[in-house]
């Protein structure tokens, strides 16, 4: 059952994130901004100015004090030990930004937007140092762990892109529905009328296996070698739009949350690398385990069986809502997802221990 955090907000919360403390930040509509404490309870809350619906909010790897928010084309930097007016402000993105990513190092700050731009902040300097580029939205953008000039990027291009601080073009470019038509499955037909647009991703802590949610309702599973990636798996996780995607900290397990309300955890771990090796012997055991996983649950497992079928999630929360995003928390010694959905308040629901 979920744990209401209400009292936060008053309009709909559109994006949380967890400081290395356990302080949870939370973004809404009409500039809305409130800081939680781990049992669930606001500790503070700010109007931002113009009251420019909050997209993103993110904290600071090595000061956990900092925290970066987007409203409009506008970044606010704060300091949440006194929450109040912004320390200072980046205005660098034409357009409204949907999200933000800090590197490991705290050295570099990206802003993906309405236009297609990726704006890199240089924190030192507080100049643009990059500026990158979509074809549509930008919904996504993230660093990666460990290689703080490394970064991948999505959009409603269908675009999924690695990007090296020192190039201005991407090392590697991948369209999701070309893809998918190469690979002739079952629903390339159907691509057409539901395109994979890219909304969200998420880097494993190894940096090198990072995870795509799209409007298909699958999540994609790739694998950074060097300059470019390659698609490692990808399974049919929602039957709607996957509009959030987040892995955990241990290695490979993976959130979804999706606009048909459903909030799924997943263990790719025995997946990923097995494909490379034997794509005969892995697709007949994925298919092996869809046949037994479909009697457990009809309705999930029956569009799973189309793609790759042996990735059965772990837990399945029936949120009832679309999630607008998603977090994770350690509270009272037991692990939490966070769900932000089109309500004022966050769930909190337990999660089972690795």
């Amino acid at each position: 059952m979920a744990v209401k955090w209400s009292g936060g907000h008053c309009c709909s919360v559109l994006c949380l994130n967890v400081s290395a403390e356990g302080l949870v930040a939370s973004g809404a509509e009409r500039g809305e901004l409130a800081l939680w404490d781990g049992g669930g309870s606001p500790v503070a809350q700010l109007r931002l100015p113009q009251a420019e619906d909050v997209t993103s909010v993110v904290f600071s790897a090595r000061r956990p004090s900092t925290l970066y928010t987007s409203h409009g084309e506008t970044i606010s930097v704060l300091d949440v030990r006194s929450l109040q007016e912004p320390l200072e402000r980046f205005h660098v993105n034409e357009e409204e930004i949907n999200c933000l990513s800090v590197n490991d190092t705290d050295s570099f700050l990206a802003a993906a937007d309405d236009s297609g731009a990726i704006k890199v902040v240089d924190l030192e300097s507080k100049k643009v140092s990059r500026s990158l580029r979509h074809s549509n939205i930008c919904s996504s953008v993230a660093f990666r762990p460990q290689r703080p000039q490394s970064l991948v990027s999505c959009g409603l291009d269908m675009q999924v892109m690695l990007w090296n601080l020192q190039k201005a073009r991407p090392l590697w470019t991948t369209n999701l529905q070309e893809c998918d038509t190469e690979e002739e499955s079952p629903q390339s037909a159907g691509q057409f009328f539901n395109p994979p647009l890219a909304h969200s991703l998420s880097v494993a802590s190894c940096g090198n296996i990072f995870g795509c949610g799209a409007q298909d309702g699958k999540v994609r599973i790739f694998r950074v070698t060097g300059v470019r990636f390659e698609r490692e798996l990808d399974f049919q996780a929602h039957s709607l739009g996957v509009s959030q995607v987040l892995f955990m900290p241990e290695a490979y397990w993976l959130l979804s949350g999706g606009n048909d309300g459903k909030v799924s955890l997943w263990d790719v771990s025995s997946n990923i690398g097995k494909q490379q090796k034997s794509p005969a012997k892995s697709l007949h055991r994925r298919k092996a385990q869809a046949a037994a996983s479909s009697r457990k649950d009809g309705k999930l497992n029956k569009v799973a069986s189309n793609e790759h079928p042996g990735v059965v999630p772990k837990l399945t929360i029936e949120h009832g809502e679309k999630v607008n995003w998603l977090s994770c928390a350690e509270i009272k010694g037991s692990r939490r997802v966070l769900v932000a959905d089109q309500t004022s308040s966050v769930s909190a629901y337990p999660l089972p221990e690795p």
